[in-house]
């Protein structure tokens, strides 16, 4: 049994290692060390995560994936939420969330207590449909906010949209002609994969 820890922002303005010396911290409380760690500046509102990806593709049954919060791991619509959950499930891997007690029962190696093992998932199941849910409508719901107050700006003439990093895209630009991948590029420009596809995009009109 191994823990995976993943650690997620939304933004790559955001420090995606934040809560790591947390996981690190609340492992050991639990007599676990993290063998792996799974780190990413993206979106939960969006599937299309390359680190939690490589965390499923590596991961063996009775793994945990540990979180600071369910959000950290989905802000998925619910039709993309089950399928997640399912690929999660049929790796046989277990879900920690330092910020849902009943997951935490999940820290202790049930192997040959199925009964225990069964009730566990049933629970933690339940609950992380229940947070994943809620972690969902917040996400919206923020979303609509802001999309309320540009449309106020707008129509005041106060909005003037969010400033654009010339010095970045350039670089980007500069890094896709060379022949880099998107995900290189973002990662040597220090910027996202959104703003790289962004960048490519306009040179490819």
């Amino acid at each position: 049994m191994f823990t995976r820890g993943y650690l997620r922002a939304s933004t790559d303005k955001q420090d995606a290692e934040r809560a790591r010396d947390m996981l690190a911290t609340f492992a050991g409380e639990h007599g676990q060390t993290i063998a792996s760690w799974y780190v990413e500046n993206a979106s939960g509102a969006t599937a299309d995560r390359p680190e939690l990806h490589r965390l499923l593709k590596d991961a063996q049954p009775g793994d945990i994936m540990l979180v600071e919060a369910v959000d950290r791991l989905s802000r998925l619509p619910a039709a993309e939420w089950k399928k997640l959950r399912a690929q999660i499930e049929a790796k046989g891997l277990r879900i920690v969330s330092i910020d849902l007690p009943t997951s935490h029962a999940g820290m202790k190696d049930t192997a040959g207590d199925e009964f225990t093992s069964r009730m566990l998932d049933a629970i933690n199941s339940m609950m992380m449909d229940m947070l994943a849910a809620i972690a969902a409508k917040d996400y919206e719901q923020r979303r609509q906010r802001q999309a309320q107050g540009i449309a106020k700006a707008k129509a005041e003439g106060k909005y003037r949209g969010r400033p654009r990093d010339e010095e970045k895209r350039q670089k980007i630009r500069e890094l896709l002609a060379a022949g880099f991948s998107v995900r290189k590029a973002a990662d040597l420009a220090d910027a996202s994969p959104y703003t790289v596809q962004s960048v490519k995009a306009e040179m490819s009109a």
